[in-house]
């Protein structure tokens, strides 16, 4: 099973559900950015990895704009080396515009997390020799307002559907991979890891989450992101 087809497969899962209010508006990158994933794919996705890093969802100014994984424009564009045509999805908000490598907004935790890769390991190749990076759900929602509403918050009809297709990808995912480790990224992604591969004999934990929301991130990230590391095992 390739990323490819387990793309594909989530992408038709996804097709036809519906999310109501407060939600008005849902993008999927894996979509309208879907070069830029299949790049980031077909770059630094082949082989098994000991370690799987597992996001939440995509943020406003990060997949949501390029298509890969907390992608904030400068780290994707200048240290993954990923450039792509991006389109629009198909109910575009007027206050989250897609505006791809052109977008002059950034991601906060994704400058945070691939900063941290880069000063930590140098080359994106010394990196993904051991790592993957993922989201567990691809979704982006938004409310009538522009806020974003994380997929946890979602009433459970909506939600049961949502991530049943989402744990059918994560697991095709690490059954691929074969990693040692699932990392959430934030405790929810860790709570998911348990719930979908936690039958798998891997090691499964989590770091503290490099978003602006979080005081403890603000100030200073990367130690805490090496020292979580290090409490797993990991160096």
């Amino acid at each position: 099973m390739t990323l490819k087809r387990t793309t594909d497969d989530l992408v038709a899962d996804l097709t036809g559900l519906t999310f109501g209010p407060p939600v008005t508006h849902v993008y999927n990158p894996l979509i309208y950015a879907r070069d830029a994933w299949d790049r980031y794919c077909e770059m630094y996705g082949r082989g098994q990895r000991d370690v799987l890093f597992l996001g939440m969802n995509p943020g406003p100014w990060g997949m949501a704009q390029v298509g890969v994984p907390f992608g904030e424009v400068a780290a994707v564009r200048d240290w993954l080396r990923i450039e792509a045509t991006i389109g629009k999805p198909e109910n575009e908000h007027s206050k989250r515009a897609v505006l791809g490598f052109e977008c002059a907004r950034s991601e906060v935790s994704g400058r945070r997390f691939w900063g941290w890769a880069a000063d930590t390991f140098g080359t994106p190749a010394k990196f993904f020799d051991r790592h993957f990076v993922l989201n567990y759900c691809p979704l982006v929602f938004m409310e009538e307002g522009g806020r974003n509403r994380v997929p946890e918050k979602l009433p459970k009809a909506e939600r049961d559907p949502l991530f049943a297709a989402c744990d059918r990808a994560l697991r095709r995912t690490v059954t691929e991979f074969e990693p040692a480790y699932v990392i959430g990224i934030g405790k929810f992604a860790e709570k998911k890891a348990r719930d979908v591969v936690g039958d798998l004999g891997l090691t499964i934990g989590s770091v503290p989450h490099p978003s602006p929301a979080s005081p403890l991130a603000n100030r200073g990230w990367a130690p805490l992101m090496t020292q979580a590391l290090a409490d797993l095992g990991l160096d």
